[in-house]
């Protein structure tokens, strides 16, 4: 077993220091995610820092939205009224993410740094770029079947797992973060990286950060939201393909669309071509499907998930059905 040191700290800035002062430690919350890649021995931090204490857990209503404590966990935040009632998106996202038992321990923050399911980057007997930098990607001629269809390269595929972020994206929702140079926010659209040629660093984050809230602007609330999921079984799974929608309609019109995929891309992913065939013309089952049409512009297939690019476009065109009351 891989030895390890622990330190809680209930200090933001404490917790911060720590893990500049020792270039192997990193933070955990929850640890829904970092435990499991702890026992398959994919990351071997020396210092794990135990931020529960440090960071908020609360729901606030503020003038510009609604904040979210990044210490909340997913269970709480998708039965809450508030997010129920302005944001279902978010709500239906997080009720499709993982276990009831997993959903009670698992932060909001950690959930949205969680790693990938690709099967080579948690077999530590395999080459994987993510895992070690410059070792080659295994999938490109393995098993790929639920590696990403988009935002991929030569080094690394490996899909984005999660669900809470790519409803984030639909909702324009930001982070707030503290760090050794204060606080700043990054919208969720731009929180995590493409691979490129660097795919073991997956955020913009800097050493140190700390994720302290999301918030989600008072506008998004204005726009009718669905999360749709498309998996191999009904619980405890993640995406194959998945659609968090948001549309403001007015007079049968679409005036905004905000689209976002999960499941087939590299990070969470903003469909802007499904966007801009949605916004100014009028709502109905023709508009969403030639939208849905372009929900996998660009993609391109390896040789077991091919199926995504139908699968996605399908899971678009049925959330925007959803959404806009025709389904």
């Amino acid at each position: 077993m891989t030895s390890l040191a622990y330190a809680a700290h209930r200090d933001p800035a404490l917790a911060i220091q720590g893990v500049l002062d020792h270039p192997g430690a990193e933070y955990i919350a929850g640890g829904t995610d970092m435990l499991q890649l702890l026992e398959e021995r994919v990351r071997a931090p020396a210092v794990l820092i135990d931020v529960n204490g440090a960071l908020p857990a609360d729901i606030a209503e503020t003038l510009d939205g609604v904040r979210i404590g990044a210490g909340a966990r997913l269970s709480d935040v998708a039965d809450d009224p508030l997010v129920q009632e302005r944001f279902p998106v978010l709500a239906q996202a997080l009720r499709e993410s993982a276990s009831g038992q997993v959903r009670n321990m698992a932060s909001l923050g950690g959930n949205l740094l969680q790693r990938t399911r690709c099967l080579y980057f948690r077999d530590v007997t395999t080459p994987c770029n993510k895992r070690v930098p410059g070792s080659g990607c295994s999938a490109h001629h393995g098993r790929n079947r639920i590696n990403a269809v988009l935002g991929g390269g030569l080094h690394c595929f490996a899909a984005y797992p999660g669900d809470l972020a790519v409803a984030l994206v639909a909702l324009d929702a930001e982070v707030m973060v503290r760090g050794a140079g204060g606080e700043r926010t990054i919208r969720v659209e731009d929180l995590h990286r493409l691979p490129g040629e660097t795919p073991h660093i997956e955020t913009t984050l800097e050493r140190g950060d700390l994720i302290e809230a999301v918030l989600i602007p008072r506008e998004a609330a204005a726009r009718r939201s669905v999360y749709l999921k498309a998996r191999d079984r009904a619980t405890f799974e993640w995406a194959l393909a998945s659609a968090a929608v948001a549309l403001a309609v007015s007079d049968g019109r679409v005036l905004e669309a905000r689209v976002a995929l999960g499941g087939v891309a590299t990070k969470p992913w903003r469909a802007a071509a499904v966007e801009a065939a949605l916004v100014g013309r009028p709502f109905s089952a023709q508009t969403a499907r030639e939208a849905a049409a372009h929900a996998a512009d660009g993609a391109k297939a390896a040789s077991e998930n091919g199926f995504k690019i139908p699968l996605v476009r399908r899971t678009v065109e049925r959330a925007l059905l959803q959404a806009g009351g025709l389904a």
